[in-house]
């Protein structure tokens, strides 16, 4: 892949966790914490990938293998997506509906609604 660094729109950016904002600021709580260690696992793990395609620019590799990678870290971004919405519904869409918070049910619908929408994107 040819690319003069120059020219380049790459750039490298680090986000921290205090950036990411949640609309209502709430945690991923499972109880045992099994979502949240599979997801910081699987985060990890797309973490190298990403740094692996930096390696993959920096070195001119050829753009299909690029792409490739770049299909295999959206995928892999997909399922820690899936798992944290699964998460979602099982705990925080299910406490809404046995609290019988007529509002908080409409809140929390609405909310995963929303996020599939954008998800579509």
């Amino acid at each position: 892949m040819t690319m003069d660094a120059k020219s380049s729109n790459i750039k490298s950016s680090n986000i921290d966790s205090d950036d990411i904002k949640s609309t209502d600021a709430k945690k991923i709580d499972t109880g045992n914490g099994d979502t949240k260690r599979a997801c910081l696992r699987r985060l990890s793990r797309i973490e190298g990938q990403v740094r692996g395609l930096a390696r993959m620019v920096e070195d001119d590799r050829y753009c299909i293998d690029v792409v490739t990678q770049i299909a295999a870290v959206r995928a892999a971004l997909r399922r820690v997506e899936e798992e944290v919405l699964r998460d979602h519904v099982a705990h925080c869409v299910e406490h809404a509906i046995r609290s019988g918070d007529k509002a908080d049910q409409r809140r929390k619908i609405a909310e995963l609604m929303d996020v599939l929408r954008r998800a579509d994107r």
